[in-house]
């Protein structure tokens, strides 16, 4: 066993510049979804929870916005490692489907947060078995508080934390944003099993 020292334990300057400034009151959306009602649904909620949303509606443009916003990223100051907080992707998008844009997406910025919905969760599971360590499922239909608690709750998160005695209603008070949550779950994992002091 290899032990090293842990100095992202002592460096949350990064983790906490983003609350000093702001940086958490709206999240940042890409959507991909073909049905334009269920587009506005999307949009209605989450601009309602002053979250910033991009829609398209088939995968091109949905790249194409992705990659827009990522040369926006490089060519100007920003707070920011990835042009949106989450992507949230239908399978069946006309000209590229969910899975592709994932691909691609995670091709320019494997850290993306990518949440794939559809309504043959299973078949996706199969089909995109290689993905599944760096996408999320949301099975079709959901309902609205299923959505904000995938998008914001980061349930699945909270809950390994919960397992490893961290006092979450502290962490979620805090409102970090799902890399950060990721970021500091990893910490403590690291931590706990001595492979770093």
């Amino acid at each position: 066993m290899v032990v090293r020292p842990c100095n992202r334990i002592f460096d949350y300057k990064h983790i906490w510049h983003g609350l000093l400034w702001g940086d958490t009151n709206g999240m940042r959306f890409l959507i991909g979804e073909k049905e334009k009602s269920i587009a506005r649904t999307y949009t209605k909620l989450l601009k309602k929870r002053n979250h910033k949303v991009r829609i398209a509606d088939n995968g091109e443009d949905c790249l194409k916005v992705y990659r827009s916003q990522k040369l926006t990223l490089t060519t100007g100051p920003s707070l920011h490692d990835k042009p949106f907080d989450a992507v949230i992707l239908d399978y069946k998008m006309a000209k590229m489907n969910g899975i592709q844009v994932a691909k691609e997406i995670l091709a320019i910025n494997p850290k993306q947060r990518i949440i794939l919905a559809s309504c043959n969760v299973e078949y996706i599971s199969k089909d995109s078995a290689q993905l599944k360590q760096f996408i999320e499922l949301l099975q079709k239909p959901f309902t609205k508080q299923a959505l904000i608690e995938t998008i914001e709750k980061h349930k699945a998160i909270y809950d390994e934390l919960h397992k490893l005695n961290v006092n979450v209603n502290d962490i979620r008070a805090a409102n970090f944003r799902y890399d950060q949550l990721r970021e500091i779950l990893q910490i403590l994992k690291d931590y706990r099993k001595g492979l770093c002091y």
